[in-house]
């Protein structure tokens, strides 16, 4: 039986719907907000006109959806190996591959051509860099042969705080660099500390994480050290007089917080620690908030 005659016949979600998973809307939503700190500190604590937010947001949200589409389209049979992801729109086959792949291409080239057009050129470029990093470097390269996938695929998810600044820029100052700066090194531990619970589904779809690469011990050592490099990475924007004293002692008690926990996590026996990793996200979320705050 062909896939397309799979997809017919499994029964499942909607087409709109599965389309919409295989956006994977979570991530589109953090990428906006990620977004949003940038233009907020690319416009020195202003807000600019709705419309350029909106388009902003259309085509990045575009540019996302379609990486995210794309990703699950090269993913689909590692994906049905792992317990966690056998249930996506792809891996379960509900929908034939062969539609997804040009809606994730036809989006990106949208997305592009619009944000060049309605926002800037800059903007465009930073998106396609961002793009290619995830689509092609990450999810088609480094994935399935490298145990550094990881660092590499954190600089592509870095970009989103660049597109909003040079949004409403046109260019790529300092708090742009320091945003991304921050994002690529806070990405380690969150990504680490999930890879670690899930370390012996990579191992049966042979995709080697540091967990499976390097074994649990290392992997803990490398959340330590990213945790520590997290405190004077996100006192830059105090250096830098992009946020105030505020700011600074908000990100040093969220980072002592975060380097504590996860020294104790690597003292453990425990192969994985879930808080660790809900923890990098309310970390992020209250590290941002208080950036936008205090700002100067």
């Amino acid at each position: 039986m062909n896939e397309q005659a799979v997809a017919q016949t499994v029964p499942g979600r909607s087409l709109l719907a599965q389309y919409i998973s295989l956006s994977k809307p979570g991530i589109v939503g953090l990428t906006l907000v990620a977004a949003l700190t940038g233009i907020y500190f690319g416009n020195h604590g202003i807000m600019p006109h709705w419309s350029l937010i909106a388009w902003t947001f259309l085509t990045l949200a575009l540019a996302t959806a379609g990486s995210c589409m794309l990703n699950n389209y090269y993913d689909r049979d590692i994906d049905r190996l792992m317990e966690r992801t056998s249930k996506r729109v792809l891996a379960a086959e509900e929908i034939s591959s062969g539609r997804v792949l040009p809606v994730s291409l036809f989006l990106i080239g949208l997305s592009l051509s619009l944000m060049a057009w309605t926002v800037n050129p800059l903007s465009a470029v930073v998106t396609a860099v961002g793009v290619f990093g995830y689509s092609v470097v990450y999810t088609m390269w480094m994935k399935r042969t490298t145990p550094w996938a990881n660092q590499f695929g954190g600089i592509a998810g870095a970009v989103p705080p660049m597109i909003g600044y040079a949004a409403v820029t046109g260019e790529l100052g300092a708090a742009a660099w320091i945003l991304f700066a921050i994002m690529v090194v806070w990405q380690q531990p969150h990504a680490l500390s999930l890879a670690l619970k899930y370390r012996e589904e990579y191992a049966r779809a042979g995709v080697p994480v540091i967990p499976v690469a390097k074994g649990v011990v290392a992997t803990k050592q490398r959340i330590v050290i990213y945790c520590m490099m997290l405190l004077p990475v996100s006192s830059l924007p105090w250096i830098y007089d992009i946020a105030g004293t505020t700011y600074l002692a908000t990100s040093i008690v969220l980072g002592g917080l975060f380097l504590a926990m996860s020294t104790r996590f690597m003292f453990s026996e425990k192969p994985y620690n879930m808080r660790l990793f809900a923890y990098s996200i309310v970390y992020l979320i209250l590290l941002f908030g208080s950036m936008v705050f205090d700002a100067l």
